[in-house]
């Protein structure tokens, strides 16, 4: 079923997500594939839905620095702090070390967690209602991104219970940067340009 972006659109996704289900949200960058990360089972139907490899983790969409700062260790890194100032909301993704308390299944051994707070004022309504959500770009695994509610519908419709219509999206994926060590490094080069980020930075091997 494909809902307009709205406040009934709201209500029904964090009823999907809350039973564990896979929705298709629209965000600033693509269109995306979200579950609460929280909910039993939920990472692991994201990840067959994708046919993604599961030491491939899956990064966290949130509302604002707050909410992602609840499930990364302290002390955060300044320099973390200080990306997520000149670039939330925006197109980038800050690897950080993962709060202890916080287990939620990402695919991956744990010890991280990527966190993004998307420029999208109806994404980040969500994830202030349904909490942090796992989110990844809607398609198979080494396909082309969905970029219409309907080409979502297209690939993925067996597998998700919601495609939240956002109209076209075209946008470049999100940068990715590590923090988990002392001088930042750019995993992924997306939106933003390695050279913006203000800060000293290496680039992925």
């Amino acid at each position: 079923m494909i809902v307009p972006a709205g406040e009934g659109a709201l209500a029904a996704a964090a009823d999907c997500l809350g039973r564990g289900e896979i929705v298709a949200v629209p965000t600033d960058t693509v269109y995306g594939l979200a579950v609460d990360p929280t909910r039993e089972g939920a990472t692991r139907r994201l990840f067959a839905a994708k046919d993604r490899p599961a030491s491939m983790p899956i990064a966290v969409l949130v509302a604002d620095a707050e909410q992602a700062w609840t499930l990364a260790s302290v002390p955060l890194p300044w320099f973390a702090a200080d990306l997520a100032g000149r670039h939330w909301p925006g197109a980038l993704t800050i690897i950080v070390e993962r709060a202890p308390g916080w287990t939620a299944d990402l695919g991956d051994e744990g010890r991280t967690v990527g966190l993004r707070c998307p420029n999208h004022a109806w994404m980040r309504a969500l994830c202030r209602r349904a909490g942090p959500l796992a989110t990844t770009s809607a398609n198979v695994h080494g396909k082309p991104t969905a970029d219409t509610p309907e080409n979502v519908m297209a690939a993925m419709g067996g597998h998700v219970s919601l495609v939240v219509d956002g109209g076209r999206l075209e946008g470049a994926p999100s940068t990715v940067v590590d923090c988990t060590r002392d001088v930042v490094r750019v995993v992924r080069e997306g939106r933003i340009a390695a050279r913006a980020l203000g800060v000293p930075y290496d680039s992925a091997s």
